[in-house]
């Protein structure tokens, strides 16, 4: 399957850096750009592409709402947003998961990044930006975040769960771990079935709340 994108950001340099990363992919193509939040919410009604990539300052109508109205609570077709930007505040984080977005990176993250927050986005699954920091992740635990310790996780679970919650990639963990990128992504579905979570962020959410990572 081909997993159809669509870039919005005001700068055409970004675009067009964007679009020559995800062409490369054997499995990805750029559908469509736009240049405002207007423009790119009127071409993703129209052409649905698999994952939209947002930035969050752009004229007519930014990011976050673009955000909201594509992937939120009251979207009728929901779809996948990842937020791609400069700006790690907290506030924006937070809005941005909070209305659907299913990753949110910074743009000095790095193309390889770019190409595994999409993949992520299709599988289900939530990436954030690994240079979004501790202390951020730590405030972004929400209130329904579980408590329990859920069903026992194995040692190796525990130390994919911490990487997980300090912003680690799939791609990083392996590395830390000496294990291979496939079975990282097992090891979290388990964990993720174990807690009764659904993502990465509900993930790192249990590990700081349970006191499993700490400052």
């Amino acid at each position: 399957m081909t997993i159809r994108v669509l870039i919005a950001d005001d700068q055409e340099g970004i675009r067009e850096a964007f679009r020559m990363v995800i062409d490369a992919q054997p499995d990805m193509r750029v559908v469509a750009e736009a240049a405002d939040g207007k423009s790119a919410l009127a071409q993703a009604e129209l052409l649905r592409p698999d994952v939209v990539l947002a930035d969050i300052r752009m004229p007519v109508m930014d990011g976050l709402e673009l955000t909201r109205r594509l992937a939120g609570p009251e979207a009728a077709e929901p779809l996948k947003v990842v937020v791609v930007t400069t700006f790690d505040l907290d506030e924006y984080v937070y809005t941005a998961l909070r209305d659907g977005a299913c990753g949110y990176l910074l743009k000095r993250s790095g193309p390889n990044l770019v190409i595994e927050a999409i993949r992520a986005a299709v599988s289900g699954e939530t990436l954030i930006s690994p240079q979004i920091t501790v202390k951020l992740l730590r405030k972004m635990i929400p209130p329904q975040a579980p408590t329990s310790t859920g069903e026992a996780l194995s040692e190796r679970e525990l130390e994919v769960v911490r990487l997980v919650a300090r912003g680690r990639t799939n791609t990083e963990i392996a590395g830390e771990l000496f294990i291979s990128a496939g079975t990282v992504k097992n090891h979290l579905a388990n964990v993720q079935r174990r807690l009764g979570v659904r993502n990465r962020v509900e993930i790192a959410a249990w590990a700081w709340s349970t006191g499993q990572v700490t400052a």
